[in-house]
């Protein structure tokens, strides 16, 4: 999904702007989790896991670079590098942080008999753990909005 959406990613924001265009990935991201939570044991792949898949993987080449652009966007030229390393390190550390909660709330919520249903109740508790994190940041990105001096840079960027 990633490889078939980057291409359309710069005609998207310059259309719409770079804030719809992060919105529109991360509500693809809350919407694939939310299809996740109802997965159960007798689940089969394409109703339960196919879509969450593909919703992730659009939602991800939807957000990525604009959000790269919004980070580095009115960053002079000689400090752009600097811009970069930090978007860049702010999804590292934001992604191994949240890995490291989903991890121990899984960990925490997964049945002591190791029963498929103790573990699937585990990754229940993760997924909704990943639902609310995705929600928070949409919600965040949403009510955002930009500093005066940075109005106006790019075209459509509304709010």
């Amino acid at each position: 999904m990633v490889v078939a959406i980057t291409p359309w990613v710069a005609p998207l924001v310059a259309r719409f702007g770079v804030k719809r265009v992060i919105l529109a990935g991360l509500s693809s991201h809350v919407v694939a989790y939310a299809l996740f939570l109802p997965i159960g044991l007798n689940s089969s792949y394409a109703p339960a896991m196919l879509a969450t898949f593909l919703l992730v993987g659009l939602g991800f080449g939807l957000a990525y670079g604009p959000l790269n652009i919004a980070g580095t966007n009115g960053v002079s030229p000689q400090e752009q590098g600097l811009a970069g390393g930090l978007v860049t390190t702010s999804f590292q550390f934001g992604g191994a942080l949240v890995l490291a909660v989903v991890t121990a709330v899984n960990n925490a919520a997964t049945g002591p008999d190791g029963s498929p249903q103790a573990l699937l109740d585990g990754f229940h508790a993760a997924a909704t753990v990943s639902l609310a994190a995705v929600v928070l940041g949409t919600a965040v990105t949403a009510l955002r909005r930009r500093p005066a001096h940075r109005a106006g840079h790019l075209q459509g960027e509304g709010g």
